[in-house]
């Protein structure tokens, strides 16, 4: 029997710890998801794969029973057991009511299927019964639901709101100022339904910002670099800042030199929820030198540059 590898799914190693489990699962869900891949079959179903590792590997008490189980079976396979005869049973603690099962052991574990150790795992972890067996269980919980959500740098800056579908009906999602890279969003009862009128799963929005052409992200602060006319740049005078919200003017001192940083304090992403401080907006000045320059302008250039020699003579 072939094990279905999480960990591989994910591709990362068992000793992996919780943020690096995160980390290679938002990639992953990003790379996969359905939005960016339509009408692409297998994108859909490495989506779907991706989903269901991380539900296990995602969750402290899913994980330890996971490992424990993998290993624990393998070794009992090796040495001769047969598949219908392992004590499975010890590992169906912490779960409200049990399964009786009718059939060969195999089969639970999608032998000849090709489906490896996942559909053990939905019955292990609280989702449906397949290959041919029946409940016996009371009300439960329902379960959480992950979904991945991309967001502009310009939505999260100001907020926005999403429309999505869950469970065959369209759900208003207003997101606030200040989002993060990786924070998740819970929306409660919007998970999958409860058993026998147990109450409903959570629905769990991770954000993924999308890149942008013109500003960099980190933390809260946002760095760009913004075109500074010559003559601006020798003289000083008055720019337009543009942000990801509106726009902002400030007096730029004459004799700026290119590559120049200005620190605007307090205009770069809003703080969530307003618990912290909004960032910092990072603007360096990168001098325009003229393509074009009429004959007048080359003529006045031209004096200007032996002012300078004569000036350093």
């Amino acid at each position: 029997m072939d094990v279905k590898d999480y960990y591989k799914v994910l591709g990362v190693d068992k000793i992996a710890t919780a943020d690096q489990i995160k980390k290679a699962y938002r990639k992953l869900a990003v790379k996969y998801h359905p939005d960016k891949n339509q009408g692409d079959k297998a994108a859909e179903e490495k989506f779907k794969e991706i989903n269901e590792a991380y539900e296990v590997l995602g969750d402290e008490e899913k994980r330890k029973k996971y490992d424990q189980f993998g290993e624990n079976y393998k070794y009992y396979e090796q040495h001769g057991g047969r598949p219908e005869d392992f004590d499975w049973s010890q590992y169906g603690g912490g779960r409200q009511g049990s399964y009786t099962y009718q059939g060969n052991m195999e089969d639970m574990f999608g032998g000849g299927r090709g489906e490896g150790f996942s559909d053990f795992f939905e019955q292990l972890f609280g989702s449906r019964f397949s290959g041919g067996g029946r409940r016996q269980q009371g009300p439960g919980r329902g379960r959480d639901v992950q979904a991945t959500m991309e967001v502009s740098l310009e939505d999260a800056y100001n907020g926005a709101t999403r429309q999505v579908e869950v469970n065959g009906s369209r759900l208003n999602i207003k997101l606030k100022p200040g989002l993060q890279e990786g924070q998740v969003i819970r929306l409660k009862g919007k998970g999958a339904p409860g058993r026998k009128g147990g109450e409903n799963g959570d629905l769990l929005i991770t954000i993924s910002l999308g890149a942008h052409s013109q500003y960099e992200l980190k933390g809260r602060d946002i760095y760009a670099d913004v075109a500074l006319p010559l003559y601006t740049a020798i003289l000083g005078g008055k720019l337009t800042i543009p942000t990801p919200g509106a726009s902002l003017h400030m007096n730029i001192p004459a004799g700026t030199d290119s590559g120049k940083v200005f620190r605007l304090k307090g205009k770069g992403m809003p703080a969530y929820d307003n618990k912290e401080g909004a960032g910092d907006l990072y603007i360096k000045a990168i001098v325009h030198i003229p393509q074009k320059l009429s004959e007048k302008e080359k003529e006045l250039f031209q004096q200007l540059s032996q002012l300078n020699e004569n000036g350093h003579a």
